[in-house]
């Protein structure tokens, strides 16, 4: 409760006392990590979790977890490690193989990775996430084959948000197919209704398709669900400069400068719409 409610400190009293009490609950300790984490205390979830594998050293939960927090450190090689332990109880663990493809990822190890996401779709077929980083990975690489892999994760659900957003960022970035992919942001805009991204994104498209106006709208509802979304409103501000609106524009490219001073793009929209004065 008190972790829910982000009261780090009596959550941590509360679940060493709960450890010293009774050791060989395996959730306590999962729980105290994921506090300490939480509380920027990163040395301490990792201390924590590397007890925990140590008093259970066969269970893949533990160990996966204990894997997952080396992952988020960037401790790599030592993920790989415990990753190893776990291939030598449970050789075709899907969630192995999965963390093992985000590991391999973030090394730059990229046949590797995309060896481990597909071994993690052989074993789990279900796993959206696993066919989605496949598609990215292998767009990377210009393989026309990428987009299957995006289908393959919607295939799971066709509603699922991030399988949608990863296809449509494909479609408009490497297929250049502006339309197919306004039509994805459109149904997650459906699916969603406070996906920010969602909304930015369609506006993005908007203008590179000089729809002008429906790309200030697009942007006007992602600002007013994220009042200090700095990106957003510096495109609002684009497309009110652009319909001729320069008042907006102004509002906005100042808005922009007050989340951010150094953002350039709002800077160099400033003193354009001065000198035109």
């Amino acid at each position: 409760m008190f972790y829910e409610l982000e009261n780090y400190d009596e959550g941590i009293k509360d679940l060493s006392k709960a450890i010293e009490l009774d050791s060989l609950q395996p959730q306590y300790y999962h729980l105290l990590a994921d506090i300490y984490l939480d509380y920027y205390r990163s040395k301490l979830a990792l201390n924590t979790m590397q007890l925990a594998a140590t008093k259970f050293p066969k269970r893949i939960p533990t160990l996966l977890k204990l894997a997952e927090f080396q992952w988020i450190l960037k401790q790599y090689n030592d993920a790989l490690f415990t990753l190893e332990r776990i291939r030598v109880i449970d050789p075709l663990n899907s969630e192995m193989f999965f963390m093992f493809g985000n590991v391999f990822k973030d090394m730059g190890r990229t046949d590797e990775a995309i060896n481990a996401y597909q071994s993690c779709v052989e074993n789990d077929p279900e796993n959206i996430d696993a066919w989605i980083e496949l598609g990215r990975l292998i767009a990377e690489k210009n393989i026309p084959a990428a987009e299957r892999y995006f289908d393959n994760a919607l295939r799971v659900d066709s509603n699922n948000v991030a399988a949608l957003h990863a296809k449509a960022y494909y479609l408009s970035n490497q297929k250049n197919d502006l339309q197919a992919a306004l039509k994805l942001y459109k149904k997650i805009n459906t699916v969603d209704p406070q996906y920010v991204d969602g909304f930015y994104n369609a506006g993005l498209l908007y203008l590179d398709m000089d729809s002008i106006e429906q790309a200030y709208r697009s942007f006007d509802i992602a600002v007013q669900m994220d009042p200090k979304f700095a990106e957003g409103y510096y495109h609002r501000g684009v497309a009110a400069e652009l319909m001729g609106n320069t008042a907006q524009a102004v509002n906005d490219y100042e808005n922009v400068l007050n989340f951010d001073p150094e953002f350039r793009g709002a800077k160099a929209g400033l003193e354009r719409l001065k000198k035109a004065q």
